[in-house]
């Protein structure tokens, strides 16, 4: 009998393509795919071991999935991915549901472990992380037909005092450049249209390979792939956004105008005890800069509340900060205290009441911030990348260049011309906090 295969994904987009290339490898092997858990003979789970929350998750869903064992369908659990990578000893130890692991370094040997899993070997491959997916790997594309991500590089070198990801992902490493291109354009022909580049650091691209960043002629060259119409930035590390990097996204037009950069905090301190580049002032002029040189840019940011020492004088100034600088998307996490970080080992650790109210309390700030960004808009026209049919409200929804597909808002669209996975023009007429809605341009 052909063994059915579900793999079940949690985390981060940087997961989702490790988990598309896994099963790229399975279908290679021979093995079937499928949608339903109830029906598989194998699960793979993909975890996530980013904060604690994360590896709660992580657990929950490896010990739900356990329970299936039960009915007998079920012959082999495999777990792989960051909770795999940093914690292999204990679950081998304490979980014994599981009948293989794999780390971030060698997922890309899954069929050997689902073949000696199945054989009962309860085979554990968890080297270090060094892989780099330069060759040519299959992919399965779990994402819509017309937008996927790419991932340009692996692991990092900045050593941020809360973060866990050196330990689970390695050392910074990029793809070559040729690498890169030959995967977009595999998946140009497969009818992709919107590239979003991901990495731990993006910005870094390049200057481990070639000696310099890189980054800027690498989006260029994307652009240049016959059938793609937006290349989307995520994760760009504050330190190294380059001057380069801003006039290429100013000047192409298939470069979304739409940074995603991680600024973790505003206050000197707390940036200084998180081992961040730059200090406030830094922040406010390269956000300055680039909303001079692209002044249409949607700017995405994330912050951490409840670091290791942040004060109540702290968190009021990056209150201010927001409210200041007007991002036009953020997102708020509440301080993971990590083992084996920096941080971890920091006095003055903030209680958990207090970063939740902080977080709710900053989020709250962001939707009046949001909702009147959201109003620009109104009595533009837009290209809008539409993706589903609410049948419910008869409208179309879809996206602009300026929102991120899951995390960011929506576009609703009422007489919509086009098919799903394909551009057209929208007047907006209304904004909300985070959506929009209008009429197509016929």
């Amino acid at each position: 009998m052909t063994e059915k295969v579900k793999i079940v994904t949690l985390g981060c987009e940087k997961n989702l393509v490790d988990s598309e290339i896994m099963s790229g490898l399975i279908d290679q092997r021979g093995y079937s795919l499928v949608d339903n858990r109830e029906d598989a003979t194998v699960i793979i789970v993909n975890t996530c071991g980013f904060i604690d929350a994360a590896k709660e998750e992580s657990v929950n869903t490896i010990l739900e999935l356990a329970d299936l064992k039960e009915s007998g369908r079920l012959k082999a659990l495999i777990v792989s991915g960051c909770l795999t990578q940093r914690y292999k000893q204990a679950l081998m130890d304490e979980m014994p549901e599981i009948d293989g692991i794999v780390g971030t370094g060698d997922f890309h040997h899954i069929n050997r472990i689902v073949d000696e899993a199945l054989k009962g070997k309860k085979p554990a491959l968890v080297g270090n992380p060094v892989f780099n997916y330069e060759q040519a790997l299959p992919r399965k594309l779990s994402t819509a037909r017309y937008t996927t991500y790419v991932k340009i590089a692996e692991g990092c070198d900045n050593n941020c005092t809360f973060c866990s990801i050196p330990i689970m992902r390695g050392k910074f490493r990029s793809r070559s450049m040729e690498s890169v291109l030959e995967e977009v354009r595999s998946m140009a022909a497969q009818g992709v249209k919107e590239i979003s580049l991901i990495a731990q650091d993006s910005t870094n691209y390049g200057t481990d390979l070639y000696g310099e960043f890189k980054l800027a002629e690498l989006m260029d060259r994307v652009t240049q792939v016959e059938g793609i119409e937006w290349v989307r930035l995520h994760y760009a590390y504050p330190g190294f956004f380059t001057d380069e990097l801003i006039e290429m996204m100013a000047t192409n037009p298939k470069i979304c105008k739409y940074v995603d950069m991680p600024l973790q905090h505003s206050e000197d301190a707390i940036l200084k005890r998180m081992r961040r580049p730059g200090r406030n002032r830094d922040i406010r002029e390269l956000v300055a800069k680039i909303r001079a040189r692209i002044p249409n840019v949607s700017l995405r940011t994330s912050l951490i509340v409840g670091f290791p020492g942040e004060t109540e004088e702290d968190f009021e100034r990056l209150c201010e900060f927001v409210r200041e600088v007007k991002f036009d998307r953020l997102g708020v996490f509440t301080y993971s205290k990590e083992e084996d970080t920096p941080a971890s080992r920091l006095p003055d650790q903030v209680d958990e009441a207090v970063k939740e109210w902080r977080a709710n309390t900053l989020m709250e700030i962001q939707r009046e911030v949001a909702n009147v960004n959201s109003g620009k808009f109104v009595g533009q026209v837009l290209d809008v990348l539409i993706e589903r049919y609410d049948g419910r409200s008869d409208v179309y929804v879809g996206r602009s260049q300026y929102d991120a597909p899951e995390i960011d808002g929506e576009v609703f669209v009422s007489n919509c011309p086009v098919r799903l996975g394909e551009l057209t023009k929208v007047r907006i007429t209304h904004a909300f906090d985070y959506d929009l809605s209008g009429e197509a341009v016929l």
